[in-house]
């Protein structure tokens, strides 16, 4: 890179980072401005309060990590020019300005409402992708002027998707496999920015190459003929580090309460017509907030819980766990209560029972709080093991996955995820009393399910 012609910008994550005068175009556009006020953990700073961090930091980070992945396949194809493929200068434009521009249609909070009643899509489909790079926003154009658009959309979206350029799918891997740019960056960034001491080695990203036959990106584990174990470990432990982060961070029950209280405000809105799905992908946290506070719902009740709602929000009075009902007690039951409340369609199934809830609870004591059935994920599951490696005596590259035979420590990892899976009834209430009643109540609704939360206990 001529150094007349790129900025530098400095991330206290990875200190200066190289962007070209047409990079930094990309990121003065409307549509990058607003990933600053869209934080990169949505509710968590309600429990880790420096976790203030947006997408736009993260959208820096992840493009300094593929120059530096870009590099390495580089130096590792002039090692073995005969075996491994490289990545050229105009490429690699290309790929920098997919990783600068890969979140662009996250939502404010967009993991607590996208999947978890059916009603809106997923942040990374191609419908979002393509509306928000197309020729009518800032990116779009300047993409289009480039010559490079096709390309990038070649890259964010499935390789199934029809009227794209063919692109090498070591292009797809590079930012969306299981130890990319995007999950290497978010989890030294959340690190820092939540005070929690997990980090990995970052000599990591020295060791991918892309393979000439498959055209595959992976990572060599192996040393004259034997396994490289300090490598293997590491990509393992970077896959823990994934999994303590959900643990500790993503899932921490805390922010799952804030997150449901704003998963129901915006279903509210959406379903009472106060709100549009587009309309969601122009705000930012504080926006949308203040949208659904001016935009609320006719319907009296609805109004109500509405209010309530952003009430509690706004002063941090979250919602209170009456019941929870995990995976590793309720394997059996988990598929019938995801279908039953969280399939697509079934928002009213859980209104019901939600409502039902409140009646029996105010029958029984002349009062009740507003009560939220809530489930975070339909599924939890380790959808990072896709990572290809290449062992000893293997001729083809191959998934990672493949290989958990030799890697327990994999396995493992995997029940564990699984084993994250909850579903929530929580209550606006700090009454014990009250979320006893609610639990009980719940627990006779949801019969065959298997609460393991008292409320009442101290």
């Amino acid at each position: 890179m001529n150094p007349r012609n790129y900025s530098v910008v400095r991330d206290p994550v990875h200190g200066d980072i190289y962007l070209s005068r047409d990079e930094m175009r990309l990121l003065d556009t409307p549509e990058m401005q607003r990933l600053r006020g869209v934080r990169q953990l949505g509710t968590a700073y309600l429990v880790f309060p420096g976790a203030q961090h947006t997408r736009f930091e993260h959208s820096l980070g992840t493009l300094h990590l593929t120059a530096q992945l870009i590099d390495a396949v580089n130096l590792n194809h002039s090692l073995a020019p005969g075996e491994l493929a490289a990545i050229g200068e105009d490429e690699a434009r290309i790929l920098r300005a997919a990783a600068l521009v890969h979140d662009i249609p996250h939502i404010p909070f967009g993991h607590n409402i996208e999947d978890q009643s059916g009603i809106l899509e997923r942040h990374d489909t191609p419908a979002r992708y393509r509306r928000l790079l197309s020729t009518d926003t800032g990116v779009g154009q300047i993409l289009e002027q480039w010559g490079i658009l096709n390309q990038v959309l070649a890259i964010l979206l499935p390789a199934s998707e029809p009227g794209l350029p063919s692109v090498p799918e070591s292009w797809r891997e590079l930012l969306s496999d299981t130890i990319c740019p995007d999950i290497l960056d978010y989890l030294k960034r959340d690190a820092y920015y939540t005070g929690l001491n997990l980090l990995y080695d970052d000599r990591v990203v020295n060791y991918f190459k892309i393979d000439g036959p498959s055209g595959h990106l992976f990572v060599d584990v192996a040393k004259r003929g034997v396994v490289r174990e300090d490598i293997l470990s590491e990509m393992v432990r970077i896959l823990e580090a994934r999994y303590f982060f959900s643990e500790r961070v993503y899932y921490h029950h805390a922010k799952i309460a804030a997150g449901a209280m704003i998963a129901q405000a915006v279903e509210n809105a959406l379903l009472g017509r106060s709100l549009e799905p587009t309309q969601l992908q122009d705000q930012t946290d504080e926006s949308l907030l203040l949208l659904l506070e001016s935009s609320l719902p006719e319907e009296p009740r609805l109004r109500e819980r509405q209010q309530e709602l952003l009430s509690r929000y706004r002063s941090r009075r979250l919602l209170k766990r009456a019941c929870v009902f995990p995976r590793y007690a309720n394997r059996e039951s988990q598929d019938p209560l995801i279908a039953r409340f969280f399939s697509p369609g079934a928002h009213q199934a859980r209104v019901e029972f939600e409502h039902h809830v409140e009646g029996e609870v105010q029958r029984r004591l002349g009062r009740s709080p507003l009560v939220t059935l809530y489930c975070p994920a339909r599924r939890m599951q380790l959808k990072e093991a896709q990572t290809h490696v290449r062992f000893p005596q293997q001729d083809q590259v191959r998934p990672l996955a493949e290989f958990q035979e030799h890697l327990p420590r994999l396995a493992d990892l995997s029940e564990s995820y699984r084993n994250l899976w909850k579903l929530y009834v929580l209550a606006a209430s700090d009454d014990r009393e009250e979320l006893s009643a609610v639990a009980e109540v719940a627990e006779a609704s949801l019969s065959g399910a298997v609460n393991v939360y008292r409320p009442d206990s101290r």
